[in-house]
Formats: C-alpha cells, sequence, structure tokens
C-alpha cells in the first residue's frame, strides 16, 4: 500500500518544522505608549483629548445648564464666638475723670439752651403777651416789666450757677457710686457681660 502524498511546507525541504517567532526576554520592558506586540494600534479618532468626560460618565449639574464649573469651594463661615466676663472693680479715678468732663459738657448745653429758650420766647412776643396777662390780672395802672425780673444776663447767670452746682454734684456721686460699686463687687461677683464677635 502506498501512503498518501501529505502536502509540505512552502519553502521547507524535508520534513522539518519552520522555527518558531523569536520572542522578547522577560526582563525586557516595553517603551511607554508602544502597544503590545499581537494587538491592533488604537486609531487617533478614538483616543479623548485631556479634560473631556468619558462617554457616558455623569455630568456636572454646572456643565448642564450652561454654566461654568465651581472649582473653588467657598470657605465655611466662621462660628461666632462668645465669651462671658465679669465687671468686678472699677477705678474710682477713672470714674471721677470721665464724670467730670461729661458734667462740664452738660453745664455748658444748659448754658446755650437757656440763651437759645430766652431769645426764641423774646422774639415771638411771650414776654409782651405775658406782661399784658399780669397787668389785667393785677388790674394796676402801672408798668409791669417780665424783661426786669428775667432778662438775658440774669437767665445766663442762673444758668452757669445751676451748671457749676451740677459739675460738682455729679463729680461726687459718680466717685461714690463706684466706690460702693467695688465694695458690693466683692460679696456678689460683679456685673456679668457677654462679648461676641461680628
Amino acid at each position: 500500500m502506498s501512503t498518501p502524498n501529505t502536502p509540505r511546507p512552502a519553502g521547507g525541504t524535508g520534513g522539518t518544522r519552520p522555527a518558531p517567532p523569536r520572542q522578547a526576554p522577560v526582563g525586557a520592558q516595553r517603551p511607554a505608549g508602544a502597544p503590545r506586540p499581537g494587538s491592533a494600534p488604537r486609531p487617533a479618532a478614538a483616543q479623548r483629548p485631556a479634560g473631556t468626560p468619558r462617554p457616558g460618565a455623569p455630568r456636572p449639574a454646572g456643565a448642564a445648564q450652561g454654566r461654568p464649573q465651581q472649582l473653588v469651594r467657598p470657605a465655611p463661615k466662621a462660628k461666632v464666638r462668645k465669651a462671658r466676663l465679669l465687671i468686678s472693680k472699677v477705678d474710682p479715678w477713672s470714674v471721677l475723670k470721665m464724670a467730670f468732663l461729661l458734667s462740664v459738657a452738660l453745664g455748658i448745653v444748659t448754658v446755650v439752651a437757656s440763651v437759645v429758650l430766652w431769645s426764641v420766647l423774646d422774639l415771638t412776643g411771650i414776654f409782651e403777651s405775658i406782661n399784658g396777662l399780669l397787668r389785667e390780672i393785677i388790674g394796676s395802672e402801672t408798668g409791669f416789666d417780665l424783661m426786669e425780673i428775667a432778662s438775658l444776663g440774669q437767665v445766663a447767670s442762673f444758668a452757669t450757677i445751676i451748671a457749676v452746682v451740677n459739675v460738682v454734684l455729679l463729680t461726687a456721686l459718680s466717685m461714690l457710686s463706684a466706690v460702693l460699686y467695688n465694695l458690693s463687687s466683692t460679696l456678689v461677683g460683679g456685673i456679668g457681660v457677654t462679648l461676641t464677635d461680628d
């Protein structure tokens, strides 16, 4: 019996098989970006430019409405700090100076206000009306003039005396109040004050 003729590989001689392709050694590394052997290279259209979202990925809310995406988050608001303090002692000398200055300012306001009020009453004719009313009540033919009793000089002098007395009294009372507060704060601890940040 004759054996069937088997086709021989092209370019080969005899019954020898062709040599397998040479493989790269195990320790050899591929350069970055080079395709793997045996895989088809990726077409240029399939590569995504940097910064574009992947197909099918959820889009941010700002991009869906045409608004730019907010990259920086706003800083959180700081909490309001509170501090509770006690006024345990008041300096009597500082209270004395402050009370003196405020009482002097009040005295100046008193003198100026009295002079302005007298001028307004004189311009509006109030003094003449009061003089006529007093003449009718008394019933005398003698002339009665209120301007002789309450002239501008007398009103200004009286207001100045009241202002000086107020300066002395207010300064002394403020000094005494500071001393009494210091004595009472040793017993009850003073007045509590709560301070907060704006």
